[in-house]
């Protein structure tokens, strides 16, 4: 995909911003409040930003806990960022997910992002 037809490219819908990225809610999201972070420039592996665009998102990441932290008063996050096909990532336009999580949401939450992730017989 290219930086043209990305449609995280798009920065409509953009609540906040700063120089190099900008943060909405989740078009597709699992919860109340689910964010995404994303920087301007069309990029697809967050290991391949530079050191001023990780800034910049994680400076957007507290400005939107913030924002989330009093609209939805949440007990707890998840921060997730999927690097990679194999790893589940399907916009190739590096975004970092923050997803508020609330006591009650799953059942047991214990383990958090490894949940992703089968366990293996044995």
């Amino acid at each position: 995909m290219s930086a043209e037809t990305c449609p995280l490219c798009d920065a409509t819908g953009a609540v906040l911003r700063n120089a190099l990225a900008y943060a909405r809610p989740d078009d597709r999201p699992l919860g109340r409040g689910h964010f995404i972070v994303v920087p301007f420039r069309h990029v697809a592996d967050f290991f391949e930003m530079t050191r001023e665009e990780k800034h910049a998102v994680i400076e957007l990441m507290d400005r939107v806990r913030e924002r989330i932290g009093g609209e939805f008063a949440p007990d707890g996050y998840n921060i997730g960022v999927n690097v990679g096909a194999a790893a589940g990532q399907s916009r190739m336009h590096v975004h970092v997910h923050l997803i508020p999580r609330f006591r009650g949401d799953v059942a047991d939450p214990r383990g958090g992002v490894r949940c992703v992730l089968a366990k293996e017989p044995g």
